[in-house]
């Protein structure tokens, strides 16, 4: 009986490790020739090995094949196609084929694509490190080593790796301080990440205060408690407040004794004491009757600090469901609140446009206003005086990109004009009591450079704001712009600080971080607002994840305003899509004398390796023509990718056949190799419109660069208080913070806010960060309204009563 062959073995798929050639089996039966195919094409005769033999059992011919396979024949259709190979066998009935065996170079990169980072964590946190392995085929397999020992998570289930090879300690345990290495393996190669440590450490909590002392002869009675449950450990912190305590006795257990001369001698002591603070307190009481003459008439009335949400310096209009958002006066609570003289809203004649300065300053009169007003000290003066100081010795001197005040726990704003760089100080985040002299600068890229590798790239501007170590009681809210894609499946995005000693730091990666770190970030489209309870230097730093991640490039045209030659330049910027960057773009193309021809557009740059083309078409060949020798420019890709090079741009020389010609139309490409382009139509007249760069845009931005007090926030300081108040309780029905940060569109950071003592004024914080110059206050009115609590009906009050 004939019968089809059918396979005892079929090739298998194989690696090559290095340069030994694998071998691929073929046996089948009955079969009287088998052959092997190989991407489409018979292997020769002679390449194969042949044995035949017979099965006892059935007596049918049984014939195996083997053949080898070099590298160098897959290297010879690397890249193109997969290599292959099946078997044929024939028999007197017909054909069989094989399954395919699949044959692929074995290797594995060197470099992790992510490697974990070092960490110090309070004891019992979570802890995430991450490990992205190196590139491999086969996919490598990771496994986590602490201190040269292999993790075992079936053993010890604190561990737990992700499908993705990070490595999550549930509870950190001071066992856990150690060095983490990721160690990815596969048949080719091991390698072995560097070592990230992780510092577990213990702050201090108080024992229970002991029993109280008996009194001693000064009529006092002591107790004390020590630092010791636990006692704190690797680096944590102390415990905070007094380790002893003391109380006066009554004066049935003072201690008895028989009055002497001694006795006399302190009571003598005592009534003269009493006397002189009796002179005292009159004298202190007439200077503060003629003081409070001249100080009625300068507390009009505290509107400031109960109107509605207006901000100051505007007159209030009557907007719908403000009513939610007034409150009667409080003048009891103002005098704990406020020192000084507070004035009207109506009074709009020395208004807020404070720029630098103390914070208090005297008034005619011997009393003491709120400062709002432009400070006649010199910024310059400030930034040198700064710089002498050996830790400020690298912050820019540039007094164009730099603002200073000075705050106390009314708190206020710093603004680097036309930047989109701001540093909100929320009311309380400065300690009562505290005064603070607080700077905000942008560093030039070229003076300060960050260790970028690999496919890192800068996304920000670089930063400063301190002085850095200053106490601060909650976060500060430091905004400033970035220039990537705004998706976080694209980019492992990470907060870099520059430490005392001039090394840079991660201190945060953007989707991982942890309510307990001092560092917390909302990605915004084009916006980066970065809550930190730390003042320093500080730069967002993306990493791209794959070719999909991409950064916003500005595109930005300028020529020269002035053209008396038949030759006529357009320089053509590639910048990252940041406020200061564009800033700086403007200021020097007005020393050039340069005009802006067209508004500005912006490209996405991928990190496809491919350099950036661009090239001009279309000019009317009979007025015009190009001076450039090739068909278009191009600026290499990492010049661009790494963020680090200002200024970076392309100029086109074009000739004009005649003086008379005036009129230049035009398209100008700008493309991505294999990647996104733009075309732009230029129509304009060389002659007609002679103007340099417009000093307009440099005033967009027209608001003090300082702000103090209440005129820094659209909120009014009691507003603020009773909102809190009011919803920072939770309710059942869920008419709390949780509602206003859902209406505002934040439950993304639902756990960092419940982390806080107040929810609710953080969120609000983050709303004045957010609208500062485009705040709407009847939607945040509306959005009060809709949660729908009755109680903020106490704010209701008329505009008279105002």
């Amino acid at each position: 009986m004939d019968l089809l062959p059918h396979f005892l073995i079929e090739p298998q798929d194989e690696f090559i490790v290095k340069n030994k050639p694998v071998t691929l089996t073929c046996r089948s039966t009955p079969a009287t020739q088998i052959y092997f195919k190989c991407n489409g094409e018979w292997v020769h005769q002679d390449d194969h090995l042949i044995e035949r033999t017979v099965d006892p059992a059935t007596a049918l011919p049984i014939m195996k094949v083997t053949i080898d396979i070099t590298r160098q024949q897959v290297e010879k259709i690397f890249g193109l196609d997969e290599y292959w190979c099946q078997c044929v066998a024939w028999s007197t009935t017909g054909t069989q084929k094989s399954q395919k065996a699949y044959i692929r170079i074995a290797y594995l990169r060197k470099n992790f694509e992510e490697e974990p980072q070092g960490k110090e964590v309070a004891l019992d946190q979570e802890v995430l490190l991450r490990c992205h392995p190196p590139e491999g085929v086969p996919e490598a397999e990771v496994e986590w080593q602490r201190n040269e020992d292999v993790l075992n998570p079936a053993s010890d289930p604190n561990f737990f790796i992700t499908a993705d090879h990070n490595l999550v300690i549930k509870k950190a345990r001071l066992a856990d301080t150690g060095n983490y290495t990721c160690v990815a393996k596969n048949i080719v190669a091991r390698r072995k990440s560097n070592s990230a440590t992780v510092l577990v450490y213990v702050d201090g909590g108080w024992s229970e205060w002991s029993k109280w002392s008996a009194c001693d002869a000064d009529c006092s009675m002591w107790r004390s408690r020590e630092c010791t449950q636990p006692s704190p450990g690797t680096g944590g912190k102390e415990c905070q407040g007094l380790d002893l305590q003391s109380l006066n006795c009554t004066s049935e257990q003072c201690p008895q004794t028989v009055s002497g001369a001694e006795d006399v001698a302190l009571y003598v002591g005592m009534v003269a004491v009493a006397l002189c603070l009796t002179l005292l307190l009159i004298v202190v009481v007439m200077v503060y009757r003629r003081k409070k003459e001249g100080l009625d008439a300068d507390v009009a009335d505290s509107s400031i600090l109960t109107t509605g949400f207006q901000p100051m310096g505007i007159k209030p209009s009557k907007p719908e469901n403000s009513h939610l958002l007034t409150i009667q006066p409080d003048l009891t609570t103002t005098t704990t609140s406020y020192q000084g003289t507070l004035r009207s809203r109506h009074d709009t004649t020395g208004k807020f446009s404070m720029t630098n300065g103390p914070l208090l300053d005297p008034l005619p009169n011997g009393s003491h206003t709120l400062h709002n007003g432009k400070l006649n000290s010199d910024p310059s003066e400030f930034v040198s005086r700064l710089s002498t100081q050996s830790y400020f010795k690298t912050l820019s001197r540039d007094v164009a990109n730099t603002s200073y005040g000075t705050f106390n726990f009314l708190g206020g704003r710093l603004t680097i004009p036309n930047t989109g760089i701001s540093l909100l100080i929320p009311p309380e985040a400065i300690p009562r009591g505290k005064i603070y002299e607080i700077y905000l600068t942008v560093q030039r890229k070229e003076d300060l450079r960050l260790p970028l590798a690999g496919c890192q790239t800068l996304l920000s501007p670089v930063v400063s704001c301190g002085p850095p170590g200053v106490v601060l009681s909650r976060p500060v809210i430091l905004s400033m712009d970035h220039c990537s894609d705004a998706c976080l499946d694209n980019w492992a995005i990470r907060l870099k600080k520059q430490n005392y000693e001039g090394a840079w730091e991660d201190v945060l990666l953007m989707g991982e971080e942890l309510v307990s770190e001092p560092y917390y970030c909302q990605l915004e489209a084009e916006t980066c607002r970065l809550f930190s309870e730390q003042l320093g230097t500080l730069a967002l730093v993306g990493e791209s994840l794959h070719m999909g991640a991409a950064k916003r490039l500005r595109l930005v045209l300028f020529s020269d305003a002035y053209c008396s030659t038949l030759e006529y330049n357009i320089r053509v910027y590639c910048m990252d899509d940041t406020q200061d960057v564009f800033k700086e773009v403007m200021q020097m193309e007005r020393q050039l004398g340069g005009r802006l021809i067209d508004e500005p557009h912006v490209l996405l740059f991928k990190d496809s390796y491919h350099n950036l083309r661009l090239s001009i078409h279309d000019m009317p060949q009979a007025h015009w023509r190009s001076k450039l020798l090739a068909g278009y420019q191009e600026i290499p890709f990492y010049h661009i990718w790494n963020g680090s090079q200002r200024y970076l741009h392309c100029t086109f020389t074009l000739e004009r056949l005649s003086l008379s010609t005036c009129e230049l139309t035009c398209q100008l490409c700008v493309w991505q190799v294999e990647g996104e382009g733009q075309s732009f139509g230029l129509d304009f007249n060389i002659a007609k419109d002679t103007r340099a760069v417009d000093s307009e845009f440099l005033l967009m931005d027209s608001n003090a660069t300082a702000l103090a007090g209440p005129s820094a926030f659209q909120i009014p300081y009691l507003i603020r208080q009773k909102i809190c108040s009011s919803l920072d309780a939770p309710c059942p029905n869920g008419a709390d913070w949780r509602m206003l940060a859902q209406r505002l569109k934040l439950e993304r950071h639902m756990s960092f806010f419940a982390s806080k003592a107040s929810p609710t004024s953080v969120i609000l914080d983050l709303w004045e960060a957010q609208h500062f110059h485009s705040g709407n206050i009847n939607q945040l009115a509306t959005v009060m309204a809709d949660i729908g609590k009755q109680e903020a009906m106490i704010f209701l009050v008329s505009d008279g009563e105002c």
